[in-house]
């Protein structure tokens, strides 16, 4: 049914649940994976570029930036070790997996990778914005959703209550 699964890893509190539905998914179906992760600045502790303000007035304009790069690179190794250590586990679950680490824009890179590589189902996050949050910071899983070349499984994983543990649901949206 499914042979080639896209998988839009990130580094929040959902992106095991998007992994470990994709492998099982795969197992299932016999399917490979492609683990994507994109360095954005939309991602949680992402490095922020300083801002021409911060430099105009900022004595060290030069150490702020090399300090940025630094961070920044920090950031793509950590990146590409979360995509070798997932590539581990499912190709040690006897599952076919590859992966590729791009920058720019989530939404759009999803969908383009997801034509190139061929996908048959793109498997993403959700994170649980709604309302006004869902309409500045936009959705990632909405855009891919109504732009994908293919089936989209979403993982949705509900933000908790102060009191409450995360449980994650599953929703899969077939178009």
């Amino acid at each position: 049914m499914y042979s080639k699964i896209l998988v839009a890893i990130d580094r929040s509190a959902n992106g095991n649940a998007v992994f470990d539905t994709a492998l099982a998914l795969a197992k299932a179906t016999k399917g490979s994976l492609m683990l994507l992760h994109i360095l954005s600045n939309e991602e949680k502790n992402s490095p922020q570029i300083p801002t021409l303000v911060t430099l105009e007035y900022h004595p060290l304009h030069g150490e702020l930036l090399e300090d940025y790069w630094k961070q920044w690179q920090t950031y793509e190794e950590q990146g590409i070790d979360l995509l070798r250590s997932y590539t581990e586990q499912a190709t040690n679950a006897g599952v076919s997996t590859e992966f590729t680490q791009n920058s720019g824009n989530p939404s759009r890179n999803i969908c383009e990778v997801a034509q190139g590589w061929g996908a048959d189902l793109i498997v993403i996050g959700r994170r649980g914005h709604s309302g006004l949050n869902e309409l500045i910071l936009g959705s990632v899983s909405n855009y891919v959703f109504h732009h994908a070349p293919c089936s989209v499984h979403v993982v949705f994983a509900p933000v908790a209550l102060k009191h409450e543990v995360p449980v994650v649901n599953q929703v899969q949206v077939v178009h």
